[in-house]
């Protein structure tokens, strides 16, 4: 009884201090021993000692507010990383999955958020937003829109405030930000959505955003009209952009041709995989456009689409907090040239400490995924140890990374260029 008389005092005071409080509830969704973590890395072929695993951790489900493009108050959900008993507090983490097409929850955890179980058996609190639309949050995906994506991921750190201050979590004021492939994207909007307009609130220690398309006009502008793997990505970036900027009026699909203005809705309306959307697309994502659509992309400066993807690049402007920005050669879904154009352009707008992390010369997008997350740990852990600007790691951790990547590269190829795995 008294620990809930003080729970509701904290959450009130929470509230009078910081505005309309962002939880709604959080139940325990899985927990897992040091020893069940251990064997996942078995299984998984990867040394034990890549990730040490220190802690049990629990994962709650947490439902919170977020916002609408419009500005109204809307129902987001994400996970929340807890490991047991860290004495002298928790490295906080928000992580930002890769793209996800589908709404729900899987039963079991999986994918990315093995690498947030991870952190979390090191050490670190880690917030893993569904972004809105997803998870069992309201409306529907904003895909690469990166206010919609920063906000999601502010909003879920205020909430998990609340559950710290309801279950006594203790944190160590560090504040780490990354993420893969979309999630890439995610991490880089909210440093720069907390730079902008939380600094008063929140401090970024570092962040370490993983092959993101961070160059949406000029890198990630000519995709379109080029063979590419993932030619899904269009039509999930127009649909988006038509709800928040208005391009076409309310029928995003006018812009389609035949039979791509009856074949995406159909696909929408759904819950298909992405390799069952990629085989009823062309391998050329500019030839499911109307041609006069396609002119006006290409010729008129101020067409809306043109405006909105401006809108929406991420590689022009100073952060203030150190970024590694990490990528691999050889990724098919995305170049690296975003890494390269973000950190050329940011040392000319004056930022001191960001740096370009290789993850691997001959790895493909999902593949990479696993290196970028090791040196991403590396990165982080280095502040943890006290280094003010980041390190590449101790020497420790970059032997097994190297051995790590020996592992990945000797596993065995997906037979289908399509395979994905929730990166």
């Amino acid at each position: 009884m008294l620990k809930t008389f003080c729970t509701v005092i904290l959450l009130a005071l929470y509230t009078i201090a910081f505005g309309q409080g962002h939880l709604i509830s959080y139940t325990l969704y899985q927990t897992m021993t040091k020893e069940e973590f251990r064997e996942t890395l078995k299984k998984r072929h990867l040394p034990k000692s890549s990730v040490p695993a220190r802690y049990d951790v629990d994962v709650y489900d947490v439902t919170y507010y977020t916002q609408w493009h419009d500005g109204s108050r809307i129902k987001a959900s994400g996970l929340y990383f807890v490991p047991h008993g860290v004495k002298k507090g928790a490295a906080e983490l928000i992580y930002n999955h890769g793209t996800r097409v589908n709404k729900g929850r899987h039963k079991h955890l999986g994918g990315e958020e093995y690498f947030c179980l991870a952190m979390a058996m090191d050490g670190y609190v880690v917030a893993l937003p569904d972004y809105v639309g997803l998870g069992h949050g309201e409306k529907f995906h904003l895909y690469q829109v990166a206010e919609s994506l920063g906000q999601a991921s502010v909003d879920m750190l205020f909430a998990v405030h609340e559950i710290n201050a309801d279950c006594d979590v203790k944190t160590n004021g560090q504040l780490f930000l990354s993420g893969y492939s979309e999630g890439g994207y995610a991490a880089l909007a909210t440093d720069k959505l907390i730079q902008d307009k939380y600094s008063d609130r929140l401090h970024v220690t570092a962040a370490s955003p993983m092959s993101g398309a961070y160059d949406m006009t000029g890198v990630e502008g000519k995709v379109m009209f080029k063979k590419y793997t993932e030619p899904h990505y269009l039509p999930y970036l127009l649909g988006s952009y038509n709800e928040v900027y208005h391009l076409v009026g309310p029928d995003v699909n006018v812009i389609y041709k035949h039979p791509y203005d009856s074949i995406i809705p159909q696909l929408a309306s759904q819950k298909p995989n992405l390799d069952d959307i990629i085989d009823f697309l062309p391998p050329i994502p500019g030839d499911m456009l109307k041609d006069t659509f396609v002119n006006l992309y290409l010729h008129n400066p101020d067409f809306p689409l043109i405006q909105a993807i401006r809108k929406n690049n991420l590689y022009d402007w100073k952060p203030e907090s150190p970024v590694q920005l990490c990528y691999c050669d050889s990724d098919e879904q995305v170049t690296p040239l975003n890494a390269f154009v973000a950190y050329k352009q940011m040392k000319l707008d004056g930022a001191q400490h960001v740096t370009l992390r290789r993850a691997g010369k001959n790895f493909t997008h999902n593949r990479c995924a696993l290196v970028a997350m090791l040196y991403t740990k590396m990165y982080f852990d280095s502040f943890r140890r006290g280094h003010k600007y980041g390190g590449k790691g101790d020497l420790g951790s970059r032997i097994m990374a190297s051995i790590a990547k020996v592992v990945i590269a000797h596993q065995k190829k997906d037979d289908k260029p399509h395979k994905h795995h929730r990166y």
